[in-house]
């Protein structure tokens, strides 16, 4: 794969605390080819030309947060999907490494196959999003099949990095202690994985729908309850072996 010195970035968080370990940048790439039903951040599904930048200006921003990272932060590409530019993406993490600072890929998976490799190589942590452990149910949710995710997942086994897991949960799609039992298999049969995390179903991305004239598939359906979301991990957390000698 070559390298890229432009690319499009459609966002920049500072002080996030949730994508990664420790205080991190958060940098949002824009365009996904996925049309997940519950996305909250289809105004990234495209890409915009005026958020075109280079590698150097994107490390320019992000170097001005470094002292707040401390010694587990860093940084983290999540989209839209950042697989869609996986050039730019290799040439910006490539740049943090060199300047020792903590890499972290959120992503689905969905990319060529032929740049996993070069782009999992300086990448310190994957945060895999298994949207759906059934390959039959998978398009309908994600509007992609799960093949690809699946050669993703064994590029990064290959390539021994280490992985979260992030699965959303949806009140009456995935609710179930059924649906547990399958991420469970998913995720036992890997290697290097740090946690397994279920987020919650919420209702804040919608008027993002109406702004772009979009229709939301999930019209209606509630935003999903803590105490039943903390009843199907304490579930999923007996299933799963990583969890089993703590």
């Amino acid at each position: 794969m070559t390298w890229s010195n432009n690319g499009f970035v459609s966002k920049i968080e500072s002080m996030g605390t949730l994508d990664g370990p420790g205080v991190r940048t958060v940098v949002f790439f824009g365009g996904c080819p996925l049309r997940c039903s519950y996305c909250h951040n289809p105004d990234f599904w495209k890409v915009d030309t005026d958020d075109k930048i280079t590698v150097d200006e994107l490390y320019n921003k992000v170097e001005r947060f470094t002292p707040f990272h401390g010694e587990n932060g860093g940084v983290t590409v999540s989209g839209g999907e950042p697989l869609s530019q996986p050039a730019f993406l290799r040439s910006f993490f490539a740049k943090c490494k060199e300047n020792g600072i903590h890499t972290t890929l959120d992503t689905s998976g969905f990319g060529n196959a032929k740049n996993f490799k070069d782009v999992l190589e300086v990448t310190d942590l994957v945060i895999f999003d298994l949207k759906e452990p059934d390959p039959f149910e998978y398009p309908k949710l994600t509007g992609v099949v799960k093949r690809v995710s699946d050669e993703f997942v064994a590029a990064v086994q290959e390539n021994n990095n280490p992985m979260w897991i992030r699965t959303v949960i949806v009140p009456g799609k995935n609710d179930t202690f059924e649906k547990m039992d399958e991420i469970a298999r998913e995720v036992n049969k890997l290697k290097n994985v740090l946690k397994v995390q279920l987020l919650p179903y919420h209702t804040m991305g919608t008027s993002k729908y109406k702004d772009l004239g979009l229709e939301y598939q999930l019209e209606g359906v509630p935003a999903m309850s803590k105490d039943k979301i903390n009843e199907l991990y304490a579930y999923l957390q007996s299933k799963l072996d990583i969890y089993q000698n703590i």
